[in-house]
């Protein structure tokens, strides 16, 4: 019988060795696909290796000149490493201004503010991807357009609404302004996407087991919504920790500052910048969001795919 070559019969009877899986590939052709795949992986790590200098040169530049001297940053041409490493930056950071009161200022502003929101995205989101009713999908566009105002142009009428209440110079208008804010519309977006792809079986077994609308969000919907969950976190914890405008609307006591704020404080008597000391502090700022990033970064990459939402 002959086979063509995809297996089927040909004139002279004959099968092609290459596309025949039933064929045992050679010791040496084994050998030689498995040098190829090696020499892919490796050309494949170089390439993504030089790819990422752009983006990690300028932290290794911030954390090795927080150990030089302000005239070793300046030298021309610039060093990689510092010639006499100090901590002494470390410690002006400290001394110049209530550090280490700005840094838990900015740590539990941020972690209240990703609570709050993460709560209120996941309950808008979980609304509308699930619950139906009129206006639904023309409300959740009139929601989506938040995202379209700038926060500047807000700034104004919202110091008036806090200024009335008597909350300048609190932390409460960085705590609940965000989780109602534009945060909150990016996290309802995620958290919908994410609602709308679970299965309505697992509903319908919920109210088999006697389950209410709350209980089906709160024991069902939302445990298995960790990967978006994780997203909504990562984006709102570093949106308020780099939060920059409205601390300096809204803070004027040094002792309440968050640290975007503190770190344009570390002047000199001629107000110039301390670079050393500034980047101490900035390398010491870094590190929370990292911490949270290498936590949740698994449940983050999921959920960015599960969502469709690409950064």
């Amino acid at each position: 019988m002959r086979t063509d070559q995809l297996g089927a019969p040909t004139r002279d009877g004959r099968k092609s060795a290459a596309i025949d899986p039933r064929r045992p590939v050679p010791a040496h052709g084994r050998v030689g696909r498995a040098r190829r795949q090696r020499r892919t992986r490796w050309m494949l790590v170089g390439l993504l290796s030089l790819l990422s200098v752009p983006f990690l040169f300028p932290t290794w530049w911030m954390a090795t000149s927080s150990l030089k001297t302000t005239s070793e940053i300046l030298r021309v041409p610039p060093t990689l490493w510092p010639s006499d490493p100090s901590l002494a930056p470390y410690r002006a950071v400290f001394d110049l201004q209530p550090f280490a009161i700005q840094y838990w200022n900015s740590l539990y502003i941020a972690a209240l503010s990703t609570i709050g929101t993460i709560l209120v995205a996941s309950l808008a989101g979980y609304a509308f991807a699930r619950i139906q009713f009129r206006g639904n999908n023309l409300l959740f566009v009139v929601v989506l357009a938040g995202l379209l105002v700038p926060s500047e142009v807000t700034i104004v009428p919202l110091f008036r609404a806090v200024n009335s209440l008597g909350l300048i110079d609190t932390h409460w208008p960085l705590i609940v302004i965000p989780i109602f804010g534009a945060p909150s519309v990016l996290g309802t977006f995620i958290m919908r996407q994410f609602f709308i792809s679970l299965p309505l079986e697992l509903e319908e077994a919920g109210r088999m087991d006697g389950l209410s609308r709350w209980g089906i969000f709160w024991r069902i919907a939302f445990p298995l919504a960790r990967p978006a969950i994780a997203a909504v976190a990562i984006f709102t914890f570093m949106k308020s920790w780099n939060m920059y405008l409205e601390p300096i609307v809204y803070l004027s006591s040094r002792e309440n500052f968050t640290l975007p704020q503190a770190l344009t404080q570390y002047v000199d008597a001629y107000g110039g910048p301390i670079w050393n000391v500034q980047l101490a502090a900035t390398t010491l700022t870094v590190i929370p969001v990292l911490v949270v990033f290498l936590i949740a970064q698994r449940q983050f990459i999921q959920g960015l795919a599960q969502t469709g939402l690409k950064g």
